[in-house]
C-alpha cells in the first residue's frame, strides 16, 4: 500500500523546499512512492525549487486547489492519496500511521491540528480538531484517502473555490469511513499573524456560515478577498 503525497501550490517558494526536505526524514519514508507538487502557475520559483528538491512537478493551468488536487490524484501511482499543504508538516511516522488506519478499514481521515504560533486563541481553536465533526475540519489538517474511495466519492468538487476540503470530508464522513488520527500536523500561522487571530477566525466563521447557507461561490470569493489581507486564492 504505497502512498502518493499530493501538494497543491501557488507561490510557495518560501515553504516548499523546507517541506520537501522534511518529508524524506520520516522513518517510514519507504512507504511513500512519490511526492507530487501540482503548481497553479506560480509567479515565483515554486515549481523550479520543487523540481530541484526531487519532487514530481505537474503544471496546472487553473488556479484552483480542487482542480490541482484532482489532477494530482489522476497522475498518482499510490494506493493511498495524501493531500498536504505546502506550509504544513505531518507528524513523524505519518506514513505508517496512515497505512495502519487504512488496514483498520478507516479508508479516509486526517490528523489533529497545531499552529507554529503559541497564541492561546489558536491553541484553543485547534483543540477542537480532535473531534469527528465536519465544522472542525480544515484543509491544513491534511487528508488521506484510499484511492478507490476517492474515485467513488468523485474527488474534489471543482466548482468550489472555497471549502472544497470541508465538502469532500462531509461526503467521506457520510460513508462512515473517516477518522481523525490522534497525532498532530503543524501548520503555519502566517495568515493569522498578518490578519490578527481574532479577526481572521471571525472571518472564517462568517464565510463558513455563508457556505452552509448555500451562498454562491462567487459571493464567497468576493467576500474572502474583501476581508482577508493577502488572500491565498
Amino acid at each position: 500500500m504505497a502512498i502518493s503525497i499530493i501538494i497543491p501550490t501557488l507561490n510557495e517558494e518560501r515553504h516548499i523546499v523546507a517541506l520537501l526536505e522534511y518529508l524524506p526524514l520520516d522513518p517510514d519514508h519507504d512507504l511513500i512512492c512519490e511526492i507530487l507538487v501540482v503548481d497553479g502557475n506560480s509567479k515565483d520559483r515554486t515549481a523550479e525549487f520543487a523540481t530541484r528538491s526531487g519532487a514530481g512537478v505537474i503544471r496546472c493551468e487553473q488556479r484552483s486547489r480542487a482542480v490541482q488536487m484532482n489532477l494530482g490524484a489522476h497522475h498518482a501511482k499510490g494506493d493511498i492519496l495524501y493531500f498536504l499543504h505546502a506550509d504544513t508538516r505531518p507528524p513523524r511516522g505519518f506514513a505508517q500511521r496512515i497505512r495502519r488506519a487504512i488496514e483498520e478499514k478507516k479508508f479516509s481521515g486526517c490528523f489533529r491540528l497545531k499552529f507554529n504560533w503559541s497564541h492561546w486563541f489558536l491553541t484553543f481553536n485547534s483543540w477542537f480538531t480532535r473531534f469527528d465533526f465536519k465544522a472542525f475540519r480544515y484543509g491544513d489538517q491534511s487528508l488521506f484517502v484510499e484511492r478507490r474511495h476517492f474515485i467513488k466519492a468523485g474527488g474534489f468538487r471543482e466548482d468550489l473555490a472555497l471549502f472544497e476540503d470541508q465538502e469532500i470530508v462531509a461526503r467521506l464522513m457520510r460513508k462512515g469511513s473517516f477518522s481523525v488520527l490522534p497525532d498532530y500536523v503543524v501548520t503555519s500561522a502566517r495568515k493569522y499573524r498578518l490578519n490578527g487571530p481574532y479577526r481572521l477566525q471571525l472571518v472564517y466563521y462568517w464565510l463558513y456560515l455563508l457556505f452552509t447557507l448555500g451562498v454562491s461561490q462567487h459571493l464567497l470569493v468576493k467576500t474572502y478577498h474583501n476581508l482577508i489581507r493577502q488572500p491565498m486564492i
